[in-house]
């Protein structure tokens, strides 16, 4: 499904029904991510939105920069074009500083957050150097650099061995990729505030997961998160890198459905 959300067009999916769940893919994927947890949380009673950031996936690249708040305000608006109220939000990676930006600017959309293999803070000057390198490469050459850059980081070294299939699917995704919106993402990142003095001002229900091999974002991030918010919960997933909803899909699954079920049954 597509909807014009902010002007662009925005493709998403609309699973289920019961208390609204909406997962935001990381970079540089797309909304077919979360293809191993559409089935068990509608199974378990939820209704599960999964959007394609813009420029991401089949949404229309954007005109213009793209930051953070623009990301943000396209999944409150769509929000509005579903009608929902509130939503349960989980973000993956950049996701995650799409969340942390929802939770700043539309915090009263939110009935619980789920911050998966994501950190709160900036990048530091190196990174930022790194993310304009990229961008201008992506801009000028296509996806090449950015799939030989994320192919292989996002997955755990035995995963990589156990199911290449896997790693050569996220890898066509990222090959597909609109240049201008993998452009994009890299300089939203790369201006992102750093959200860390922010955390212990969070009163919502969370829960903060990370993956034992991730090689993107260590999984002590998690336990800084879950550490510094309130209340947070902790979920580690073993045997899993970056992409562990998808190479450890039954162990993210319990944890997600557990946090959901405790926080809105």
């Amino acid at each position: 499904m597509h909807a014009v959300i902010n002007g662009g067009s925005l493709a998403f999916d609309d699973h289920g029904n019961g208390p609204a769940v909406v997962l935001i893919h990381g970079f540089p994927l797309c909304r077919r991510m979360w293809r191993p947890q559409i089935a068990p949380l509608t199974a378990a009673g939820y209704r599960v939105v999964v959007p394609d950031l813009r420029g991401f996936g089949e949404s229309a690249p954007p005109d213009g920069a793209c930051t953070m708040e623009l990301y943000a305000d396209d999944i409150a608006g769509l929000l509005d074009h579903l009608e929902i109220d509130r939503a349960v939000v989980a973000g993956m990676s950049m996701g995650g500083y799409v969340l942390f930006n929802l939770l700043e600017r539309h915090a009263d959309r939110l009935a619980a957050a789920c911050f998966v293999v994501t950190r709160s803070a900036a990048d530091d000057m190196a990174g930022k150097a790194r993310r304009l390198r990229m961008a201008r490469r992506a801009a000028a050459d296509g996806a090449g650099a950015v799939v030989r850059h994320f192919g292989t980081a996002l997955f755990a070294p035995r995963t990589a061995q156990e199911r290449p299939e896997l790693v050569a699917e996220v890898r066509s995704w990222i090959s597909g990729s609109d240049p201008r919106g993998l452009a994009g993402g890299l300089l939203a990142m790369r201006e992102r505030k750093d959200y860390t003095p922010f955390l212990e001002g969070i009163h919502l229900p969370c829960l903060a997961v990370g993956a034992e091999d991730d090689r993107a974002v260590p999984v002590e991030n998690a336990r800084e998160l879950a550490a510094a918010i309130p209340g947070c919960r902790l979920a580690i997933v073993p045997d899993a890198g970056h992409m562990a909803n998808m190479e450890r899909p039954a162990a993210f699954n319990d944890a997600v459905i557990a946090f959901l079920r405790e926080v809105c049954p």
